[in-house]
C-alpha cells in the first residue's frame, strides 16, 4: 500500500510539473523563438510543432490546459483515496491474567498470537489480578467488556486448576463478544450482566499450539492465546472451536443486593484498588429505592463472617471533595454502584477491608 502511494505521489508531482511548464514550452516554440532556443535548449525541439498553435492561442487557453490537468489529477486522487481498503478489519484480542509483568509469561502469550496472525491488534485488560483470584477476574471482565465492540476476543487466564479436568471454553456473549477462559467461575458475572448466547469446549486436538501436548501448566500460552488468535484472525469460526456445552457454566455464589423494608444489603465484589475505596454491587436504581432526602445521612455496616469491620454513619454525596480531607463518605462510582471512601485516604487499609464473595454491606437511613 505504501509503495503504491509513493508511486502515485511521484506521478502526480511529475504531471503537475509538466502542466505548469506547458506555457513556457509553448512560448519557446513560438515563431521567431524556435531557432534561438533550439541550440541552448535541446529539449525544446520536440515541441516546435506547437508553435502555430501557440501563435494563434490566447493566454487564457494555455492556462486552461494546465488547470484542466490539475483538476483531473485532483479528481483521480479523490477517487483513489475514497475507495475502501480491501483488507478486512480484524477484531481485537484483549488479555487478562494473574501473571503480573515480572517475567515473560504475558509476552509469550502475545508471541503465540502474533505467530498466528501478525496483523492482529493485541491489548491488555490487566495482568495484576491477585494470584488465583477467579472472582476478581470475573469482575474485571464485567467491568470492561461492555465498552468493546462486537467481535472482540477476550483471553482471560486466572487458572488455579490448570492441567486438571476443568474445561477450557470459548463463550459467545449476547452482544457478540468472545471470551476464551477456563470454566472455573470467570464467566459468573458476564453471564448475569451481558448474557451468554453459546459456549463451546475447546478441542485441544485441533486448537492447541503445535508440539505443546506435554506441557500441562501453561494453557494460557498453548491453548487460550492460540485459540483466541485463531478465532480473531478468522482461521477458525466459533463453531470450529469445539463441541457445544449448552448454557451451563461454573458460577461463584456471592451476596446479591436485596432491599427489605428500609434495609439494603449487598456485597463487595472488588476494591478501587489504587485508592482503597469500597465498591459494592448495589447499583443506583436499587439504592434510590431507599428514598433518601438530599441532606440525609446513611448508616453503613461492613462485615465478613459475622465480624464487623466498619459500623458508622456518613453522608451520601456526589464526589470526594464534598467532605473534608480524611472524612468518610458514600457516593456512586463510575459504574453507578454505591461505594464508600475516605477523602484522600484508603478506606480499605484504614479498616482492614478486602473484597470477594464473603463480604457483606448493610445500608440503612440514619435516624
Amino acid at each position: 500500500m505504501k509503495k503504491i502511494q509513493s508511486i502515485r505521489i511521484f506521478w502526480v508531482r511529475n504531471l503537475i510539473r509538466q502542466s505548469i511548464n506547458i506555457p513556457l514550452r509553448l512560448q519557446q516554440a513560438a515563431p521567431g523563438s524556435a531557432e534561438r532556443h533550439s541550440q541552448g535548449h535541446p529539449h525544446t525541439n520536440h515541441v516546435q510543432w506547437l508553435a502555430p498553435v501557440f501563435h494563434k492561442a490566447r493566454p487564457t487557453r494555455i492556462i486552461t490546459i494546465a488547470g484542466f490537468s490539475i483538476v483531473t489529477l485532483a479528481i483521480f486522487l479523490t477517487d483513489c483515496n475514497s475507495r475502501p481498503s480491501t483488507q478486512a478489519h480484524k477484531p481485537a484480542v484483549v488479555f487478562q491474567t494473574d501473571f503480573g509483568l515480572k517475567d515473560g509469561a504475558v509476552s509469550a502469550m502475545k508471541g503465540v498470537a502474533t505467530g498466528v496472525d501478525a496483523d492482529l491488534k493485541l491489548y491488555d485488560l490487566t495482568h495484576e489480578i491477585p494470584a488465583y483470584n477467579i472472582w476478581e477476574a470475573a469482575y474485571r471482565l464485567q467491568q470492561t467488556a461492555p465498552y468493546w465492540p462486537a467481535g472482540t476476543v477476550f483471553v482471560s487466564v486466572v487458572d488455579p486448576g490448570v492441567g486438571t479436568t476443568r474445561k477450557s471454553v470459548v463463550a459467545k456473549t449476547r452482544n457478540g463478544l468472545y471470551i476464551v477462559t477456563p470454566d472455573n467461575g470467570t464467566l459468573t458475572l458476564i453471564a448475569e450482566s451481558i448474557g451468554i448466547e453459546s459456549i463451546r469446549e475447546i478441542d485441544e486436538v485441533i486448537n492447541r499450539r503445535q508440539n505443546s501436548q506435554q506441557s500441562y501448566t501453561f494453557h494460557g500460552r498453548d491453548v487460550y492465546a492460540y485459540t483466541g488468535a485463531r478465532l480473531a484472525s478468522g482461521v477458525i469460526s466459533f463453531e470450529q472451536v469445539g463441541k457445544p456445552l449448552g448454557d451451563q457454566i461454573v458460577k461463584i455464589p456471592y451476596e446479591k443486593p436485596v432491599l427489605k423494608d428500609d434495609t439494603l444489603t449487598g456485597g463487595i465484589p472488588v476494591l478501587d484498588i489504587q485508592y482503597g475505596n469500597i465498591w459494592t454491587n448495589i447499583n443506583d436504581s436499587v439504592f434510590r429505592q431507599l428514598k433518601l432526602s438530599p441532606d440525609k445521612k446513611i448508616k453503613v455496616k461492613i462485615s465478613r463472617g459475622g465480624v464487623d469491620f466498619f459500623n458508622g454513619t456518613l453522608p451520601f454525596v456526589n464526589t470526594f471533595g464534598a467532605v473534608p480531607e480524611g472524612e468518610t463518605l458514600g457516593y456512586m462510582n463510575s459504574l453507578m454502584n454505591f461505594s464508600v471512601a475516605l477523602n484522600m485516604r484508603s478506606f480499605a487499609d484504614s479498616f482492614h477491608i478486602a473484597s470477594g464473595p464473603g463480604w457483606k454491606v448493610v445500608i440503612t437511613p440514619a435516624k
